[in-house]
């Protein structure tokens, strides 16, 4: 562990003899992970529900997380319990229903299930909205930010009628695992935040696990030019694969004048940003025509740069967001009948009991071309 530029270690912590235990990478502060002991999670609400992890996944968020861009998990701990003691990352993946809560009626124990990002009541009035991310009782992503997630072997799921999918015949684990996030973010707030239409033309900025989601759902839609700019030749390579019709090596050649050249020196009718940093933000706010949109997917840590000056006049439509997942089950659909081969995305299968390592390949995913883990417990 020596090696990773990050702190590691596995030093268990102080529990009684009679708590069951279970393996967990838990983050502890910025550069701070740990891979340890920790006590398998109980039922505290009538709605929970315990899930066996079976397969999980690490997602740009986690490694976010480790870097210190989310310093409020811990604050938010100190303000409400009076200390952190630690959060186990993670908010992708499936498993085995292991134990309900007296109030779950829709899934019961030996059910295959797939983890969704979000967890929601169903009936507050943002749920009602179909805004599930921003559940007002309590719910939105709290997987491994707010509570403990599923990189570990029990995952203690809240409202699991509402927040869990079972997995029907004919869904690969694969693609059941980029149900959790990566497909309904791109599809949700690229795709229809971007208000793609049949014919329009698309930029997607960044060819990560997301990035390569929407070009992936944008094909729903059928764009007729769908461009894909990364600095990396093999995820270009990977999204001509999957459907792009033109790449761009933003390393190598200037994008924004690229993706002009590509559209008659009009520019696109939407761009997707999927990075969450400045250069990235600025191919997108380059490449609108009039009337286009720019859809927000990357998650930033820091304020960007808006061309105001430049954009008033065009008639634009900025969003932002975080998925809903009111498309999961859609999108589980086309998965079923092979309209979306998400199975591509998952480049490397791994181990759980390597989850140091896992974070590590991951981190260097371009070196490693890491698309997207597969973590086998």
């Amino acid at each position: 562990a020596a090696n990773l530029g990050r702190s590691f270690s596995s030093s268990p912590i102080n529990l009684s003899a009679q708590a069951k235990m279970m393996k967990a990478m838990v983050y502890y502060g910025a550069n701070n992970l740990k891979f340890e002991n920790r006590a398998v999670p109980k039922i505290i609400d009538p709605t929970d529900a315990i899930i066996k992890m079976t397969q999980t996944s690490i997602c740009g968020t986690d490694l976010g997380i480790w870097k210190g861009k989310n310093p409020e998990i811990e604050e938010i701990a100190e303000a409400k319990e009076g200390k952190f003691n630690g959060r186990v990352l993670g908010h992708e993946g499936i498993g085995i229903v292991d134990e309900v809560g007296a109030g779950v009626r829709n899934v019961k124990k030996g059910d295959r299930v797939i983890i969704s990002c979000i967890t929601r009541c169903g009936i507050c009035e943002n749920c009602s909205r179909s805004m599930y991310s921003h559940c007002n009782s309590g719910g939105g992503w709290l997987l491994g930010y707010m509570i403990d997630g599923t990189h570990a072997e029990y995952v203690r799921t809240p409202f699991a009628d509402t927040s869990l999918y079972k997995i029907p015949q004919g869904l690969s684990d694969e693609a059941a695992v980029l149900l959790s996030d990566a497909l309904p973010t791109a599809h949700e707030i690229g795709v229809q935040n971007g208000n793609v239409k049949p014919g329009d033309t698309v930029a997607v900025i960044g060819a990560g696990p997301v990035g390569m989601s929407c070009v992936l759902t944008s094909q729903l839609y059928s764009p007729s030019v769908l461009i894909a700019v990364d600095m990396d030749d093999n995820r270009l390579a990977m999204a001509k694969e999957m459907g792009a019709t033109h790449t761009i090596n933003s390393a190598k050649e200037d994008a924004v004048s690229k993706i002009l050249e590509y559209t008659e020196g009009r520019g696109v009718d939407c761009a997707m940003e999927a990075v969450g940093a400045q250069p990235t933000w600025d191919i997108c706010q380059r490449v609108l025509k009039e009337g286009g949109h720019l859809a927000n997917v990357g998650v930033h840590g820091k304020s960007v740069n808006l061309e105001i000056e430049k954009l008033w006049i065009k008639n634009l439509t900025i969003t932002t967001g975080l998925v809903n997942t009111n498309t999961t089950e859609m999108l589980m659909k086309n998965c079923c009948s092979g309209k979306l081969k998400s199975e591509k995305l998952a480049t490397h299968q791994c181990k759980f009991e390597d989850m140091e390592n896992n974070y590590t390949v991951f981190k260097h995913a371009a070196e490693e071309k890491a698309m997207k883990l597969i973590i086998n417990f």
